[in-house]
């Protein structure tokens, strides 16, 4: 199509919250007659998938031990649930399997779980909690194991496939999708701090409303905007803690063990649920019996034929880069290497090996392909979603992003005039407000 020169609504972004912004916000103009599809333009520097969305693990969970991250996150399977085939969903449940030191913690969870109506088995004890996985996996064999969350809805999306079917459903409500556009910044009206076109290096847009969801990019165009590189955050002790940077970037652990997926199945020879194991069990070398680690460890992984192996991944690392580098691309030539190496399938190939006896030998399969890749985190960890420059909506996912496929359902609400009890708790205010998310005991800085 000609390039277009104006949009009502102009969506930076063609993955996950783009895309769902996108498909959701026709319909919400369709619904309040207020305009269609054709009315909404997403664009990318690259294609479809091409970032984040493209290589994420696609695990879709509700376990969080913040309320806020729960309830926004039982939306969102139910978002995930609503069209299975196109989104490319398959609901096999989730697990949390935990030792001592988090049992409090997952107790919670499991708790407010039930309050909101989410189904969950919750298991104590090691005894208990033994015989329950050996009742899934004959051969489980982790040590330390004293809680079992069964979250049984949930489960996993095939990542690319859930991309082009929510591609394909926004273009069947008549929202135009561009690609091979890259943002250069944004242009204000005379006398008010509103955006009234997105400049690009194919030319210029004219619009009315600007919606940012691309992910680990999200960096660079908050400071096309001139927002703060660094914020005051007021702590629990009513302090306030200046110049604490905005953004952080961590390099995500993910990868894939070449076997038959198949070789992952339950007892009764069924598709297992995601499994998410937290330990203090000190981690042996499954390739020569050497100690990795005696610190908390944390790994997920799932058989999937999408990825054509066992995949999953392990907690991230921190950046040690200039975060102005990685802003410029997270997958460019500036960025680092994110294609993950030999000290992650050592470690995650051993871990596999303590959960389950089928997994040991098989470290020499691991697949030595990119994986992983860079995220970017806000000071807390948890998302930002709010307007900015008076009609600017942020979805800044601080990683959270690919099972949230329900934040562009609630994004579009709002951007149709309406406000979103789920989204209030992520507001860029918390800051200085100190109405800060509670933190877990968890090894990952998104739980």
């Amino acid at each position: 199509m000609a390039f277009p020169t104006s949009s009502k609504y102009v969506i930076v972004g063609a993955g996950i919250h783009g895309l769902s912004t996108a498909y959701h916000l026709a319909l919400e103009l369709k619904r309040k007659g207020a305009g269609d599809g054709s009315d909404i333009l997403v664009v990318d520097k690259t294609s479809i998938a091409a970032g984040a969305s493209g290589i994420a693990c696609g695990v879709v969970r509700n376990n969080y031990f913040q309320p806020a991250m729960r309830e926004l996150m039982a939306h969102s399977v139910n978002v995930w649930e609503s069209d299975p085939e196109a989104y490319s969903y398959h609901s096999v449940g989730y697990m949390q399997i935990s030792p001592e030191v988090m049992r409090e913690d997952v107790s919670t969870i499991a708790e407010q779980q039930k309050d909101i109506g989410y189904e969950s088995v919750f298991i104590e004890g090691a005894k208990d909690s033994a015989e329950y996985m050996r009742g899934l996996f004959d051969d489980w064999q982790a040590e330390g194991i004293t809680s079992v969350l069964h979250e049984k809805p949930g489960g996993y999306s095939n990542n690319t496939r859930a991309m082009y079917g929510l591609a394909g459903k926004a273009e069947g409500e008549g929202v135009r999708i561009l690609t091979g556009v890259t943002v250069k910044g944004f242009e204000r009206g005379n006398g008010s701090g509103a955006i009234t076109a997105v400049a690009t290096d194919r030319g210029t847009i004219e619009c009315d409303y600007v919606v940012l969801g691309a992910g680990p990019w999200v960096k660079s165009l908050w400071e096309m905007l001139e927002l703060p590189r660094a914020v005051s955050i007021k702590g629990s002790d009513g302090e306030m803690h200046h110049d604490i940077p905005m953004w952080i970037f961590w390099s995500l652990q993910e990868g894939t063990l070449g076997v038959d997926p198949k070789m992952q199945r339950t007892n009764d020879g069924e598709m297992p649920p995601v499994i998410h194991v937290d330990s203090d069990a000190p981690l042996i070398s499954d390739v020569d019996g050497s100690v990795i680690t005696e610190e908390m460890w944390g790994i997920y992984y799932k058989p999937d034929f999408h990825f054509n192996g066992i995949q999953g991944g392990a907690a991230p690392f921190k950046v040690p880069t200039e975060p102005d580098k990685v802003a410029v691309d997270p997958y460019g030539p500036d960025s680092p290497d994110f294609v993950v190496g030999t000290e992650f399938a050592h470690m995650w190939c051993s871990a596999l090996a303590h959960c389950q006896k089928r997994f040991e030998g098989q470290t020499p399969e691991y697949k030595d392909e990119p994986s992983g890749g860079i995220g970017a985190f806000t000071p807390d960890s948890f998302p930002v979603f709010d307007v900015f420059c008076e009609n600017c909506y942020v979805i800044a996912d601080s990683n959270h992003g690919y099972k949230m496929l329900g934040v562009g359902k609630l994004v579009a609400e709002e951007v149709a005039g309406a406000t979103s009890a789920l989204l209030e708790p992520f507001r860029f205010s918390r800051y200085a407000q100190g109405n800060l998310h509670p933190v877990s005991n968890s090894p990952f800085p998104w739980s």
